[in-house]
């Protein structure tokens, strides 16, 4: 999501944690929200499932190191009135450092305090008016703000299990790679030379009247460095198309649908500038024994009705090794026993008793139950009694 998409965001209220919380609150906090919304658990619920979408998306920025920097950087700004008008100064910027009313131009791109302009509020600005904006900036410090490589995304589809247990397979990734002859510089030296268009700045300036602008140099794409001696491998770029294999860790209890995200394994930036990211969007095979409720695991087991009458102890699957589940005596037909933390990360195993009627009895069985029968009405036992209330 990019910076300007953040302005009316919260993402700390989403998940219920203040700014200063530190990362494994951060995540503690979204895997609660996540479990307690979940789709899956909580199905054709749209406010969980909005919730849930809210606490993911919120995740994906304050969880991550990188963003989060930027997002408070963004949310600090905003708070001093940076965007909507509210806290530029009267009249426009002055082509002087010193604006009117005493506003320093270079305390808003990162020279005058507060931020750097590596990674700061200049990017911000950069982005939203097509320029730096402030002061003059070294070509070192641009060049990691450069244009990263494209994103990739790609499909997999994973047995139940799989996805319930997590799992590392291997995937053919086709687009651009660093060039092997170059290793990404583009330069057959491996040197890069500071643009003589732009003095190394990465932009060019224009005077309009009582304004300067500011623009991406033409020659250099803003990165203030040239190459004067381009590999004759990737003609300068620093990259190849080719296919390449990566192994990809599947987290445990990935859902149908989910997207999981590789940073930097998506297509190389060019000329030595960051990769993209690779995201996998995970499908699951339906499984013939088990199904899930949320991090819980379901699973039917079919019992005869003595083993309810009279209680037993049956053998029931798991993801891993089976496990003895007790069935108390009396119990009723289709009820559900919990077995703790059996189910996926944590969660419980839900095992459903169902009676399995016998089809075919022998001369002995059919005896034995034509006698159980009798006696059972000898009893007082009316299976419909309270059916029968029930009704009226």
């Amino acid at each position: 999501m990019a910076e300007r998409e953040w302005a009316d965001k919260d993402y700390y209220a989403d998940l219920g944690v203040s700014s200063s919380a530190g990362h494994d609150e951060i995540k503690r906090a979204y895997r609660k929200i996540a479990r307690e919304n979940h789709p899956d658990k909580k199905p054709g619920d749209k406010a969980a499932e909005a919730r849930f979408k809210r606490a993911a998306e919120a995740y994906d920025v304050v969880g991550d190191e990188k963003k989060r920097k930027e997002y408070d950087e963004f949310r600090a700004m905003i708070a001093h009135g940076g965007f909507g008008g509210t806290g530029f100064p009267p009249g426009g910027f002055r082509t002087s450092t010193q604006g009117a009313n005493g506003f320093n131009v270079n305390d808003i791109f990162g020279q005058g305090g507060g931020f750097s302009a590596e990674g700061g509020l200049g990017d911000l600005f950069g982005d939203i008016f097509g320029g730096r904006g402030g002061g003059r900036q070294r070509a070192s410090s641009r060049s990691r703000r450069a244009s990263r490589g494209a994103d990739v995304e790609t499909q997999i589809t994973l047995d139940f299990r799989e996805a319930a247990k997590g799992t590392t397979l291997p995937l053919q990734i086709s687009g651009e790679a660093p060039c092997a002859t170059c290793h990404g510089s583009g330069s057959r030296s491996g040197e890069k030379a500071n643009c003589p268009e732009c003095d190394g700045t990465g932009y060019t300036n224009e005077q309009r009247g009582a304004f300067g602008f500011s623009a991406p140099c033409a020659k250099c794409q803003g990165t203030g460095e040239v190459i004067e001696d381009p590999c004759t491998t990737c003609s300068g770029t620093g990259t190849v198309h080719r296919t390449r294999s990566i192994t990809v860790r599947i987290p445990a209890g990935v859902i149908d649908g989910q997207k999981v995200r590789l940073a930097g394994q998506g297509e190389a930036g060019p000329n030595g500038r960051p990769s993209g990211d690779l995201f996998v969007t995970v499908h699951v095979r339906d499984d013939a024994v088990f199904t899930r409720k949320g991090d819980d695991l379901e699973v039917t087991v079919p019992v005869s009705f003595a083993e309810l009458a009279l209680g037993d102890t049956v053998t029931v699957p798991t993801l891993d090794s089976p496990v003895r589940v007790k069935i108390p005596a009396g119990t009723r037909d289709g009820r559900t026993l919990r077995v703790r933390g059996r189910g996926i990360n944590g969660g419980d195993l839900l095992v459903t008793v169902e009676v399995n009627v016998p089809t075919h009895l022998d001369a002995a069985a059919t005896s034995a139950l034509r006698t159980y029968a009798q006696a059972e009405r000898e009893s007082g036992f009316d299976p419909r009694a309270d059916w029968e209330g029930a009704r009226r």
